[in-house]
């Protein structure tokens, strides 16, 4: 498993952090580690670790700009 920890703009409050994760959720087979406000960071198979697209593709559809942090 591999770590990936995007940043997410437009969460400003507890109710950002439960949509958000319950988006990574739906999104794929992705273990939550970790979601605050700014960022998530969830486990991937590291075959999929450069392959987030899914996810940010799934934080658009809520309303949450994503992007892979460096």
């Amino acid at each position: 498993m591999a770590e990936v920890t995007l940043r997410i703009d437009g969460m400003h409050c507890g109710s950002c952090v439960r949509r958000v994760t319950q988006t990574i959720g739906a999104a794929g087979p992705y273990a939550v580690k970790e979601v605050r406000i700014g960022a998530a960071r969830f486990e991937v198979s590291a075959a999929d670790a450069t392959t987030v697209e899914p996810v940010i593709a799934a934080m658009a559809k809520a309303g949450f700009k994503a992007h892979l942090e460096a």
